[in-house]
């Protein structure tokens, strides 16, 4: 079943505070601030409105000089999923975008057709939010805790399913693959608007996976699974390999 939605809005939650990266959102890749280059990459998608819900002013700065959309919000709130709805709220009152994707603001490498896959997964689903897998290959990563899984359901040669449950643990049990999340979510504004108005669940808590709270409630979530992670920028070795990945890919299409 295919669901006419309008045109999504594309929020990209960004602060400052970063334990091992200090002002990661400003932090330069090839005379570009990192935020700036995932608002570029997030519009490559051409799947709608693209905005950046800035904890601090810096960050909205930056944005409107290169000719983005920012908005401030309030500095401390407790995740992206509430930064991104204070945005939604103060972008649309008037309620004409009802998908909204949460895009994490420290993916300079996001392909843009990771953006196109999610929103196509919520639209052809009728759950309440969608995301995104990919499968393991490397084999630390199987029981390396800051690499989270998705227990997914998956119908016999399909792509796509429903997941059942993410953790930091190795699991399923037994052979077969494991599925690395990708932090890329989008929400049917209805579901969202329930989401950050749930208290933190107990697995959340256990965990410290905030989707968790999503699946303790009874909301469903579609999951796609696709080819590639992007790089997750949280350390300056990270930053630097950004910025090769980056420069490789600049020269490639001159």
């Amino acid at each position: 079943m295919v669901l006419t939605m309008s045109e999504p809005l594309i929020l990209i939650p960004a602060r400052m505070a970063s334990t091992r990266l200090p002002g990661k959102p400003l932090a330069d890749i090839l005379g570009e601030p990192m935020i700036v280059h995932v608002w570029k990459r997030a519009r490559e998608a051409g799947s709608g409105r693209v905005a950046v819900a800035a904890a601090e002013p810096e960050i909205v700065d930056v944005v409107t000089a290169a000719g983005g959309e920012a908005v401030l919000t309030h500095p401390n709130h407790p995740s992206g999923s509430d930064r991104i709805f204070e945005a939604l709220s103060r972008l649309d009152p008037d309620r004409r975008h009802q998908v909204v994707v949460n895009v994490q603001g420290d993916l300079p490498t996001l392909d843009p057709a990771l953006v196109r896959g999610v929103i196509e997964t919520l639209q052809q689903s009728g759950a309440d939010l969608a995301t995104l897998v990919t499968e393991i290959v490397e084999e630390p990563e199987r029981t390396n805790p800051n690499v989270v899984k998705a227990v997914v359901a998956l119908p016999p040669g399909r792509q796509e399913g429903r997941a059942l449950y993410f953790t930091r643990a190795t699991a399923p049990w037994g052979e077969g693959p494991h599925y690395h999340h990708i932090g890329i979510y989008a929400y049917r504004r209805p579901a969202l608007e329930r989401f950050v108005k749930l208290p933190p669940s107990p697995l959340e808590l256990r965990e410290k996976l905030e989707q968790l709270r999503a699946l303790e409630a009874g909301m469903p979530v579609a999951v796609r699974v696709v080819d590639a992670v992007p790089l997750g920028v949280d350390t300056p070795a990270d930053l630097e390999r950004a910025r090769d990945l980056i420069g490789r890919r600049k020269k490639t299409t001159r």
